[in-house]
């Protein structure tokens, strides 16, 4: 299988965090300020962090190519 291999900027940054995890992004989506092992500890981390409306988004399992 080839690697994935994304175009957009958020993309390459989204794909190089741990797999089957959730990730806390800033209120711009433009920085991550955390990252866990259940939606709980990422909301925790970033609250810790001083961001109180973070994004919250989890990995899926294994990163896949996209066809549109």
């Amino acid at each position: 299988m080839s690697t994935f291999r994304p175009s957009s900027p958020r993309s390459v940054s989204l794909s190089e965090l741990p797999v089957n995890s959730w990730i806390a992004l800033t209120e711009d989506e433009n920085q991550v300020i955390a990252i866990g092992s259940t939606y709980e500890e990422a909301v925790r981390k970033s609250e810790s962090a001083g961001v109180s409306d973070p994004l919250i988004i989890k990995t899926p399992g294994e990163w896949l190519p996209l066809s549109v």
